[in-house]
């Protein structure tokens, strides 16, 4: 049986014990994907080493800590009265250590070199640009907080982690009382996300103890936590935003589905570089913190449907009326004049015409704008209200906050993305619930009733050479959509016996089902779509 257990001495080492059952004689490094920290810590980057997790491989197990740059001792004992313990190969760079050569149950723990903190005044003398933008933030007066002081947080040793330069530690935040000789360590600086700085800025050519530049979700999940009243990790982390579903390293996918569905890959196009080069072996991470907040820098943006002006930490703005669409293939391009959801939430370029796979999941922007899908002649685009009304439109519902976290008042923080409330509904609708109900319902139904038509058409209709080899799925794409189970659909080839009628038919059932709102988002251009794949499959069938 595994077991970890973590703790930590005051000056020298920090030490980290796991207990595994296995010795071994080296440290045998291979070619993994990049390790990030994956777990979290108050105050955001561990000063000292910290286990993360003890996974068995095929020949053995595979140790893996984190901490702060610098090298890592790894030492070993096989019996735990023994108070000696054995150092286990050399001093090394990586986080992890794969362990063979099994044997009974032995002790190991992890020294790291003492944290040094220099406070962010240290840092300002190469890095004097992101340093001003930073001091601009909250992050910044995070100590002299007004509503912080006022709940004593100066002194209350459950809040300085947070509110301070490596609480706890002997170089860092030490009291209240410290301010006067060490007032460079008040509020949250460099080192709460990059690390402790001071061997680095005292040799900034020794890349070994360079800070790191964590983009994991958990560097701001060590403050940015139920603790703090607000759910916002924990609500992150149940979110599609945390998890990747598929590797996004292969080159022929980090550069393509990687610019949505890889953190890692968007923030290096974000920055003009090219993800299969800087991020290499590194696009296996969700969408974190960073990728939609900048923690170096306030922006000011000016809503279109209001005109008032925010200033924030968001890398785009709240609210957009352009149409927009990024497909996989297209020069990613930083566009400001578009809503920070609607950069990855759009249908991606999805075409009647195509016939390998139904539309991406991701058109609810274009529908909101009432742009995607064919329309019969009789219908016309529809630009829905909750595009123009909502001042923050996509984050107005599905980002609302609530409650004070207390037991009364359970906090929603808005990172599940998920509208779990409904009550902001209420500003506009007498009976939002009761809506939302109809709603959902009624759309559900409607996009079973033309997926019938056409099984209907598919199976009565259809080319005698699809009726026989698919049956209902005659109508569907190469690779069906989730309407329809049991194997492929028309080959490419077969594609072209397929009408076009039935073509734009499916494209808009998948569109309003792949849009996922049951037409919260864009009602009435919903009905039309599904009204104009109503009135083509008739064509169809009457034939």
């Amino acid at each position: 049986m595994n077991r970890a257990r973590a703790g930590s001495v005051n000056q020298g080492f920090a030490f980290i014990l796991a207990v595994a059952a296995c010795v071994a004689t080296g440290w045998l490094a291979s070619a993994e994907n990049a390790q990030h920290l994956s777990t979290t810590h108050p105050g955001g980057f561990p000063g000292v080493p910290v286990m993360s997790g003890i996974e068995r491989t095929t020949n053995g197990v595979k140790l893996s800590w984190d901490g702060p740059a610098g090298y890592y001792q790894l030492y070993q004992k096989l019996i735990l009265d023994d108070p000696t313990w054995q150092k286990f190969g050399s001093p090394n760079l990586n986080r992890y250590t794969n362990i063979t050569a099994l044997h009974s149950s032995a002790f190991f723990k992890v020294a790291g070199s003492p944290a040094r903190y220099a406070g962010s005044a240290v840092c300002m003398e190469c890095h004097d640009g992101i340093h001003q933008t930073e001091s601009d933030t909250r992050h910044a007066e995070a100590f002299i907080n007004p509503r912080f002081i006022a709940k004593g947080g100066q002194t209350n040793s459950s809040c300085l982690p947070c509110h301070t330069v490596g609480y706890g530690l002997p170089t860092g935040f030490v009291s209240k009382d410290d301010l006067n000789s060490n007032p460079r360590l008040a509020g949250v600086q460099c080192e709460n996300c990059h690390g402790p700085g001071a061997d680095h800025a005292a040799n900034e050519l020794d890349m070994t103890v360079r800070p790191r530049a964590e983009l994991a979700g958990q560097v701001c999940g060590g403050c940015h936590n139920e603790t703090s009243h607000r759910p916002i990790y924990e609500q992150w982390k149940s979110s599609g935003h945390f998890a990747v579903v598929e590797d996004m390293n292969p080159t022929g996918r980090i550069n393509a589905c990687g610019r949505c569905h890889s953190g890692s890959a968007r923030l290096a196009l974000m920055k003009g570089e090219n993800p299969t080069i800087s991020v290499a072996n590194d696009a296996n991470v969700g969408i974190t913190c960073a990728v939609c907040h900048d923690p170096h820098a306030n922006h000011v943006w000016t809503n279109v449907l209001t005109g008032t002006v925010a200033t924030n930490q968001m890398r785009y703005p709240f609210a957009s009326t352009n149409d927009f669409v990024l497909t996989t293939s297209a020069a990613f391009t930083n566009r400001y004049d578009i809503n920070i959801c609607a950069q990855c939430h759009n249908h991606r370029g999805a075409s009647w015409t195509s016939s390998s796979r139904p539309p991406h999941h991701s058109p609810q922007y274009n529908m909101l704008l009432g742009t995607v899908g064919e329309l019969a002649p009789e219908f016309t685009p529809w630009l829905a209200p909750h595009g123009t009304l909502i001042e923050k439109q996509c984050v107005g519902c599905h980002m609302a906050t609530e409650g004070d976290g207390s037991e009364e008042h359970p906090a929603f923080a808005g990172h599940s993305f998920k509208a779990e409330s409904l009550n902001v509904c209420a500003e506009c609708h007498d009976n939002p619930e009761l809506l939302f109900r109809l709603s959902t319902a009624s759309f559900a139904a409607q996009i079973q009733e033309i997926k019938g038509y056409l099984d209907l058409w598919a199976t009565t209709k259809a080319p005698p050479a699809l009726r026989t080899k698919y049956g209902v799925r005659a109508w569907e794409y190469t690779n069906p959509g989730d309407l329809s189970t049991g194997g492929p659909g028309p080959s490419s080839s077969e594609q072209e016996l397929i009408p076009d009628n039935i073509k734009k038919a499916r494209f808009n059932l998948y569109i309003v089902k792949y849009d996922g709102s049951y037409g919260i988002h864009n009602g009435k251009h919903a009905v039309s779509l599904l009204e104009s794949a109503y009135s083509w499959i008739q064509v169809e069938l009457n034939k």
